[in-house]
């Protein structure tokens, strides 16, 4: 018989409110969820930090920040991305990342990561809110904080779609590529696949794997993803034809 499919349950936006940590926290003690990435510029990350320490079982990554509240830097270089009120203005993927911003996002991501190791976290990976670290031009910059930190776990750029949703064959190969040069440009472990919760339920996927290990990405708390979280708690892993084992991101 094959073995099983390792899948990570990761669970964004830790540290976002105390309604999300609450969620997330309620999901990991019951096991539902192996992991999640915390904020490290929000209103709930310190106390997400204290209680995540409680945790053992599950991982804890860095969701790096680049599109929403304040910088933990007052580096100028920044501005492009800012609003008036100096906090993120969301609008990253539609500014010209000169070589003064890749740099300003450099530091700014150092010091997140610093902040929550001074919190006493356990930085087991990194990925990004709203998927900021995939963007291509920051991809060097991702490399750079990698060195700088000693992270050697990224999550991929995502690389399961179902039928209807899958994107043009020009951008998966895109996302390919950089999922390659993610891993072996400063050696990077990976999931072998990356989607969201509810694509992996999805007809398609029920019956042949579509990885040895994956991670799926999931939103508790939030109230759009409230039929997500419904499912969640059921015995999901149970419509799979394949055995499925949950693993933290420490396991990848």
């Amino acid at each position: 018989m094959p073995s099983a499919v390792r899948v990570v349950v990761n669970a964004d936006d830790l540290g976002l409110s105390a309604a999300v940590n609450a969620e997330i926290f309620r999901l990991m003690e019951t096991g539902r969820v192996t992991s999640a990435t915390l904020l490290a510029n929000a209103p709930a990350t310190a106390a997400a930090a204290r209680e995540m320490r409680g945790i053992p079982s599950a991982s804890c990554g860095i969701h790096l920040n680049l599109t929403e509240f304040a910088p933990l830097t007052g580096d100028r270089n920044l501005g492009p991305l800012l609003d008036a009120g100096g906090r993120f203005n969301g609008r990253i993927r539609a500014v010209a990342l000169s070589s003064a911003v890749r740099h300003a996002v450099r530091r700014e991501w150092n010091a997140q990561i610093g902040r929550l190791r001074d919190l006493g976290v356990e930085i087991t990976h990194i990925d990004s809110h709203h998927h900021s670290h995939t963007i291509p031009s920051l991809f060097s910059t991702l490399k750079a904080v990698q060195s700088d930190s000693g992270i050697r776990r990224v999550r991929i750029s995502k690389n399961l779609y179902r039928p209807s949703d899958r994107p043009a064959t020009t951008l998966l190969a895109k996302k390919k590529a950089w999922n390659f040069l993610l891993r072996r440009y400063v050696a990077t472990r990976t999931a072998d696949a990356f989607t969201d919760f509810r694509t992996m339920q999805s007809q398609g996927f029920l019956d042949t794997p579509p990885g040895r290990v994956i991670e799926l990405m999931v939103h508790p708390g939030s109230p759009e993803y409230a039929d997500e979280t419904a499912l969640l708690e059921q015995e999901w892993w149970s419509r799979f034809a394949y055995g499925i084992r949950l693993i933290s991101y420490r396991e990848i």
